[in-house]
C-alpha cells in the first residue's frame, strides 16, 4: 500500500457543502475516474471557485477538508438521466479560508499571474507540504467568535 496522497478537488461551493452534509465527494461533475484515483486515508480539500453552480458570482475559497474513507467508489441515480459516481470522505470541521492570502506559499501553483490555471482540472494531487498549509489556515482558531 502506497502513502496517502493530497488532492483538490473543485467544485461550486453549495455543490461542496451538499457534499460534506452527505459524507461524500464527485468530481468532475460525477465522473468514476479521478475518484478512483483516491485512495482510502489521502486528504482532500474541495476549493470553490463560484459560490452557486452555474452561476458567475464567485468565490474562490477553500471550503471542506477531509479525508478518503475505507468504501470503494459507487453510484448513485440523482435524476433519470444522472447517476454521478461518489467516493466517501470523512469531513473535520473547518473554516472556510480564500485562497489569495495563501498564493505565494502554494508550490502547486507556480505561475502566480495565472494561479487559477490548476483548478481548471476539475481534481489533482497536491505535495503534502500544501495540504498542510491549506489545512492549517482552515484548522487555525478564529479570534472574536
Amino acid at each position: 500500500m502506497s502513502a496517502p496522497r493530497s488532492w483538490v478537488l473543485v467544485a461550486s461551493r453549495d455543490h461542496i457543502r451538499h457534499g460534506v452534509v452527505q459524507g461524500i465527494a464527485q468530481a468532475n461533475h460525477g465522473q468514476p475516474g479521478p475518484l478512483h484515483r483516491l485512495q482510502p486515508g489521502d486528504g482532500v480539500v474541495l476549493y470553490a471557485p463560484k459560490l452557486v453552480h452555474g452561476q458567475p458570482a464567485p468565490c474562490q475559497c477553500f471550503v471542506a477538508l477531509g479525508e478518503v474513507g475505507p468504501a470503494p467508489v459507487f453510484q448513485v441515480q440523482v435524476t433519470p438521466d444522472f447517476a454521478p459516481f461518489r467516493r466517501r470522505v470523512s469531513y473535520q470541521p473547518v473554516t472556510e479560508v480564500p485562497i489569495q492570502p495563501l498564493l505565494a506559499q502554494l508550490s502547486f501553483i507556480t505561475d502566480k499571474a495565472h494561479w487559477g490555471y490548476p483548478f481548471r482540472a476539475g481534481y489533482f494531487a497536491i505535495p503534502e507540504a500544501d495540504f498542510t498549509l491549506i489545512e492549517a489556515a482552515m484548522t487555525a482558531p478564529t479570534h472574536g467568535r
